[in-house]
Parts: C-alpha cells; sequence; structure tokens
C-alpha cells in the first residue's frame, strides 16, 4: 500500500508515556517513556509479544486508561487535561472501538448495539436512525437490522462492533486484535472492510495484531516490546524508510 503524504498533519502524538503497574508487590513497567506519531489518515499496526503493552497503548490512546507519566494530544486535544465528563464526551465523539471478542450486547438486536454510542450525543430519532442505517450498509449488513448476536456469524458480529464503531463518524478507529477471534475468511472480509473505510473514508486506525497477514495491510508496522517502540522506521512489508 502506498504510503501517505508526508505533508499530512500529525492526529495522534503520545510523548513520553509511562505505564506501570502493581503485581504481587512489584511494580511492573508496561510502557516505558513511549513515543509516537500517528499522521491523518494513516493505518498503523502495532504488533509485539503478549504482555508487551499493546492493548494498554491503545487504551491510553483512546482516553479508556490514564498513563502515570506523559501526555496524550489526539486532534490537537491534550486528553490527560480533560475532566472525567469532558473525556467521556470527547471519547464518544472522537474514538471509534473495535475490539476482539466484539462486546456486543446479547439481549440486544444489530440494530440497536449500533445505536448504543448515538444516545450518548444530542441527535434526534430520525438522525440516529439515518447513522445506523448508513453505519450498518457500510458493513454490508443492511439486511440484518434486527438481528441478535446469537443469530449472525462471528464474521457477521464483528461486522456489527465496526458498524457501531463507525456510527457515530469517529476522527480515528482503534482495533484490538479485531481478526483474532475469526476464521481465515471471516478475518480477509475484516481486513477487506477495513481497507475500504482507510481508502474511501479516509478514517485513522491503529490496530494492534498478531497476524502478519493484518499488519501487511497497513501503511506502516511498528513493534512493541516490554514498553518500548521498536522498528519505528519500518513500514509493514519490512522495507526500511528513509
Amino acid at each position: 500500500m502506498p504510503e501517505r503524504e508526508s505533508g499530512s498533519r500529525v492526529l495522534i502524538e503520545a510523548a513520553g508515556v509511562v505505564k506501570t503497574y502493581a503485581r504481587g508487590g512489584e511494580t511492573v513497567s508496561v510502557l516505558d517513556g513511549l513515543d509516537l506519531r500517528v499522521r491523518e489518515g494513516e493505518w498503523l499496526a502495532l504488533m509485539g509479544p503478549s504482555g508487551s503493552g499493546k492493548t494498554t497503548l491503545l487504551n491510553v490512546l483512546g482516553g479508556l486508561d490514564h498513563p502515570d507519566e506523559g501526555s496524550v494530544i489526539a486532534d490537537g486535544e491534550d486528553i490527560e487535561a480533560l475532566s472525567p465528563r469532558d473525556l467521556a464526551r470527547w471519547r464518544s465523539r472522537h474514538v471509534g472501538f473495535i475490539f476482539q471478542l466484539y462486546n456486543l450486547i446479547p439481549v440486544l438486536t444489530a440494530y440497536q448495539n449500533v445505536e448504543l454510542p448515538l444516545l450518548l450525543q444530542p441527535l434526534g430519532r430520525a438522525e440516529r436512525d439515518r447513522q445506523v442505517r448508513t453505519a450498518l450498509g457500510l458493513v454490508g449488513l443492511a439486511d440484518r437490522l434486527g438481528h441478535y448476536p446469537n443469530q449472525l456469524s462471528g464474521g457477521q458480529e464483528q461486522r456489527v462492533a465496526i458498524a457501531r464503531a463507525i456510527a457515530t463518524d469517529p476522527t480515528f478507529l482503534l482495533a484490538d486484535e479485531p481478526t483474532g477471534d475469526l476464521d481465515a475468511k471471516s478475518a480477509q472480509e475484516i481486513l477487506d472492510l477495513l481497507g475500504t473505510l482507510h481508502r474511501d473514508l479516509r478514517k485513522t486506525i491503529v490496530m494492534v495484531t498478531h497476524d502478519p497477514r493484518a499488519a501487511a495491510r497497513a501503511d506502516r508496522l511498528l513493534h512493541l516490546e516490554k514498553g518500548v517502540l521498536l522498528e519505528q522506521e519500518r513500514n509493514a512489508a519490512g522495507t526500511p524508510r528513509p
């Protein structure tokens, strides 16, 4: 995939991010002074062994977790300076989360699951309905509005989860192992869908994955190990950047 223009603005910037956890009386370093820049319209893949801090980094970038030190500037907003209420509002407007295990509510239909984040925004019923139907149409599930999660395949459930993530037209998407629980065919379909969102809607995507085939779809690949980013100047194909 060709690189994005070098002049595109930096959308997300993490600087000096430190995150530690207490475990069995010991302090474990998860993120160790991490610096990261993600440009608008970029698809970035993060790889690394289990426990390397990939999910923690996504949570910090999305405002679900707070660093012990350092800053995160996203779309010009210092999210660490926001109050809990303002952070929740910022997150609902700017961030779309895609999880490995879908996190759909089983007693709600596909339509209702996708509608959930829109209920937090000042929208009328007609506008919510339009955005839900648009999102489900974009992921190819316009004919599954009334289906419950247990009536859908794994790939369809992940499509509903992606529709939920894009329903608010977020500034960027954070995807944590989006194909990790899928068979090869469904995984390919989900990667094709993410590619469409990236290419046609110009969505910025930060994706954690263990799958080299998924990482190869991205514009850039970074390797996270023991809380430190490695190979920052290499793209997904492993070719050194200038």
